[in-house]
């Protein structure tokens, strides 16, 4: 498929402007570029049919089962949009008076309730635009609190060897060194190692739970207790909190703050390019050092992780999604997204070994490492072959303490008849390994874009155009 860039004939346009009715006011010469600007030119139609071509040849939530590990890819439902789109909302400016932008007032302060409830969390600070912007913005409340107490020393954070990798960049990025735990057998925190770490210098936890292999940690009182008689606070990361919305509060579970994923969590797909959103909340210890916004209190904040409120638009998408479902229907959603994948895991696990447990929580990770052994099959291999399934991708060798690892996380939008559909696939695929392992390792051979050189890709990646 040509580029856009390529199709473009000189002269061709598809402005039609009406005479300039205005005095033409020209920037001055030290302001104007040197040369003009090397844009494509088209016709209208060249436009449209290029733009629906990339879209046939993207595969999203909309196309089929999406199975994505650890992101949540959910429905988006239309309601959402729809309220987010409306002028109220979209045509506000954050420095209007405020007797002009209450009803936007309303909506933080409605989400700011719930969302708290939810958490069990006294504050929050929608600023952070996602879920490492949240961490970092987690962490930095952590360190203001310590050094308001003048424990400046405090700079450990402690990290479980399976946690997400923005977790520890995070904690670096805000000055902490980083202290790695190993799991235990069973896939959680190991409470001996973690005891054996905590000294006067631990700032605190990060902590996910369920954590990255789909395992509530039924240890998590006592984990949360051991920090804090430290003199450390716990950080939930919220990545996995559509598995206990509406059943546990990390709140009731000792944690002091957390981020919460409402690009993943709350209605708006993660990814695609569009906005995320990672509101902070806290406890009352640590709501002074919370980001603010002038433009609501009129004093400059001592903190500031983004202009005034962060990304409303999405704040106000959760906000539609939490009234319309209510309690109970969140708590639906949560229970029906544990109910999936513990459908579809029962219905591998006798060809594909589980990593950990005999039951998990929203999502699960098959280890492929004796198949590799057996076949020559890799994860890669099966998650290839999906492709000419028309079935998305799961998250393939994540987390890292498992080999060979395939993180299947179906959400609780997916109907039985698609969680047999894929079931069915990937049984065919274990006896394909065994039977035409040679075809797996080329696969896909029936998507848009075939199987591309994977090292190339990473030591020699085009990341754009070059125009002549």
């Amino acid at each position: 498929m040509q580029l856009i860039f390529e199709k473009s004939k000189a002269g061709r346009g598809c402005t039609l402007l009406p005479a300039c009715d205005v005095p033409e006011v020209q920037l001055p010469e030290e302001l104007k570029r040197e040369q003009a600007l090397n844009l494509p030119e088209l016709a209208e139609t060249d436009i449209s049919r290029h733009y629906t071509a990339l879209a046939k040849r993207a595969y999203g939530v909309n196309d089929g089962f999406y199975p994505l590990g650890s992101c949540t890819m959910k429905y988006n439902p239309r309601i959402d949009e729809e309220i987010a789109a409306l002028t109220g909302f979209t045509g506000v400016h954050p420095l209007q008076p405020a007797e002009t932008t209450e009803g936007c007032q309303k909506v933080l302060a409605l989400a700011e309730q719930y969302l708290c409830e939810a958490t069990g969390m006294d504050a929050i600070t929608f600023q952070p635009a996602a879920g490492a912007h949240g961490e970092f913005t987690g962490l930095l409340l952590i360190k203001a609190y310590h050094e308001a107490r003048g424990e400046q020393h405090r700079n450990k954070i402690i990290i479980p060897d399976a946690a997400h990798g923005t977790n520890p960049a995070s904690a670096v990025m805000a000055g902490f060194s980083v202290v790695t735990i190993p799991s235990g057998a069973d896939g959680c925190v190991d409470l001996e190692a973690l005891k054996a770490s905590v000294d006067e210098n631990t700032a605190g936890l990060m902590l996910t739970n369920p954590n990255t292999v789909g395992i509530f940690d039924s240890n998590i009182l006592e984990i949360t207790d051991i920090i804090h008689q430290a003199g450390g606070l716990n950080y939930y990361d919220g990545a996995n909190f559509n598995a206990i919305m509406g059943v546990v509060r990390p709140g009731d579970m000792g944690f002091d703050v957390v981020h919460l994923n409402l690009h993943k969590t709350f209605a708006t797909p993660h990814g695609g390019g569009g906005p995320g959103s990672g509101p902070v909340a806290c406890k009352e210890i640590l709501k002074p050092y919370l980001p603010g916004c002038a433009s609501l209190t009129g004093e400059q904040p001592k903190l500031q992780m983004k202009a005034f409120h962060g990304n409303f638009l999405v704040v106000v998408k959760a906000l539609t999604y939490m009234l319309t479902l209510g309690a109970e229907g969140i708590r639906n959603a949560c229970e029906t997204a544990v109910l999936n994948a513990n459908y579809m895991m029962e219905g591998l696990k006798d060809l594909y070994p589980v990593a950990y447990g005999e039951r998990c929580m929203h999502e699960f990770v098959l280890c492929l490492e004796n198949l590799k052994k057996e076949t020559g099959v890799s994860a890669l291999d099966v998650a290839k072959s999906l492709i000419d399934h028309e079935i998305h991708p799961p998250t393939m060798y994540f987390p890292l303490i498992v080999h060979e690892a395939l993180m299947f996380e179906p959400t609780e939008t997916e109907a039985k008849e698609t969680l047999d559909e894929a079931i069915a696939v990937m049984r065919e695929l274990h006896k394909m390994a065994y039977e035409d392992a040679e075809q797996m390792h080329h696969a896909p051979h029936h998507a848009q874009i075939k199987r591309p050189d994977e090292v190339l890709a990473a030591r020699q990646p085009i990341l754009r155009y070059q125009a002549d």
